[in-house]
């Protein structure tokens, strides 16, 4: 039974997904550390500062179906130190004490950190691909919605018109540009960690460079121009920029929801038989998958605050804004991967109603486009005036709950300046969408680098 949401039988797979759960896993994480230490042992050997023989056992027996779990558990519980079991239980599975020249110049925290970014560099990948296929389904509804007419809301209140392919753009162009902030800072992410007790790699001599530069070729890991020990700037921009993406997510889920209400009806997200939206009220077609990924991004907008503080430490080194690292990175993964699983779904299911985005067109009796009559009005007798004549006019309509047109023909000053089938071809939402199909195109044309 999980005691956290990830973990749980029940609930683990609407915070995480499968392969997140496995990407940081202790199986996985105890194997990345295991990778370290060979490649180290490797490195070294090739360069003569351990032996072949001790290398090549070291490499075969760094694997975690060799591992005595129980007994690391037992061991980090007296030691209250996590690398040191694995040395142990590395050394007991290891002929002709070859363990003896594992770990050679390297502290906990370079096999750690380095270890953790091996898991980050997997978790990376599954983002990536996700945001990207989130992206390619977006550019897609923009298109095949590129001209369906719909309200645009501001302030919670109908505004101008424009379309739905409009709306699903801009998301698209916002998605994009995290993926590209994802693209960039994973090149300042992923850089090994192998420096020593302090960061100098004091214990290896004239050595010790090279030593790093081959660790980090056999890691496919960039070389990093001075210790990262107490520098968590990278793994702090890391989160941030997953905030960043799952508040985009988030906002998507949102509209969603809201534009799902009974009032409203113009979205729905994707309904089958079986899914139940109340235990008491059967009629219920509750937007839960929305207000799912709402919630996840709400839980990783506010690990980024925690993520900024753990760059202030102590001196060289100091545990404890690194060990908080320990809880938050996989957590922050895990439900963001979990975030775009859902959006993937939301949206490529996601239910259109063209009738009730027609009908609420109408809402305000032509009200909507107020501005498109003051613009005209404007040309012939100046803006201003114009503003205050459309304004008159719209607050009677608005007040007295009729429609705007008739409203506008009680005006001489509009009779004098608009035949009425003026006004009507004004009046039409449908012509009034500015340059929404452009912009599509505009955004469609763009591509997420592959």
């Amino acid at each position: 039974m999980g005691s956290h949401v990830i973990d749980s039988l029940l609930f683990q797979d609407q915070f995480s997904t499968k392969r997140m759960r496995e990407i940081f896993s202790d199986e996985n994480m105890v194997q990345k550390w295991l990778d370290v230490e060979a490649a180290l042992a490797e490195v070294q050997a090739d360069m003569g500062i351990i032996p072949e023989k001790a290398a090549r056992e070291i490499s075969r027996k760094a694997r975690t179906d060799l591992m005595d779990f129980v007994e690391m558990k037992r061991q980090v519980d007296i030691t209250g130190h996590p690398i040191v079991p694995l040395l142990r239980c590395l050394k007991n599975v290891c002929d002709d004490n070859a363990a003896e020249y594992s770990h050679w110049g390297a502290t906990t925290q370079d096999i750690m950190d380095t270890g953790m970014i091996l898991q980050v560099r997997e978790a990376y990948g599954e983002i990536l691909q996700k945001s990207k296929a989130l992206y390619a389904k977006l550019c897609d509804m923009a298109k095949k919605h590129r001209d369906l007419v719909m309200a645009g809301r501001t302030h919670g209140q109908h505004a101008l018109p424009i379309t739905l392919g409009y709306k699903i753009a801009v998301w698209a162009a916002e998605l994009l540009r995290d993926i590209e902030r994802l693209e960039q800072c994973s090149q300042r992410l992923f850089m090994g960690q192998f420096s020593g007790a302090v960061g100098t790699i004091a214990s290896l001599g004239s050595e010790g460079l090279e030593v790093q530069r081959r660790l980090m070729d056999r890691l496919k890991l960039a070389m990093p121009p001075i210790s990262w020990h107490s520098s968590r700037d990278t793994i702090a921009e890391f989160i941030c920029v997953l905030g960043i993406l799952t508040s985009t997510l988030g906002k998507m889920a949102n509209e969603v929801a809201t534009l799902q209400k009974t009032e409203c009806g113009e979205l729905e997200e994707p309904f089958a038989m079986g899914k139940v939206g109340s235990s008491t009220m059967p009629h219920k077609r509750n937007p839960m998958y929305s207000e799912g990924v709402v919630s996840l991004s709400k839980n990783i907008r506010s690990t980024v605050p925690l993520a900024i503080e753990c760059m202030v430490g102590e001196h060289e080194r100091d545990m404890r804004p690194w060990q908080a690292e320990w809880e938050f990175i996989g957590r922050v993964c895990c439900m963001t991967d979990a975030a775009l699983k859902e959006s993937l779904h939301i949206f490529t299911d996601l239910i259109v109603r063209p009738e009730h985005i027609e009908e609420n067109l109408y809402k305000l009796h032509g009200l909507m486009l107020s501005e498109a009559i003051m613009m005209d009005m404007g040309k012939r007798i100046g803006r201003q005036e114009a503003h205050e004549i459309v304004y008159e006019a719209a607050m009677e309509a608005f007040e007295k709950n009729l429609p705007f047109k008739d409203v506008l023909l009680k005006d001489e000053r509009v009779l004098r300046n608009f035949e009425v089938a003026e006004i009507d071809s004004i009046l039409d939402p449908h012509k009034y969408t500015g340059l929404a199909g452009e912009f599509v195109d505009r955004v469609i044309g763009a591509k997420a680098s592959s």
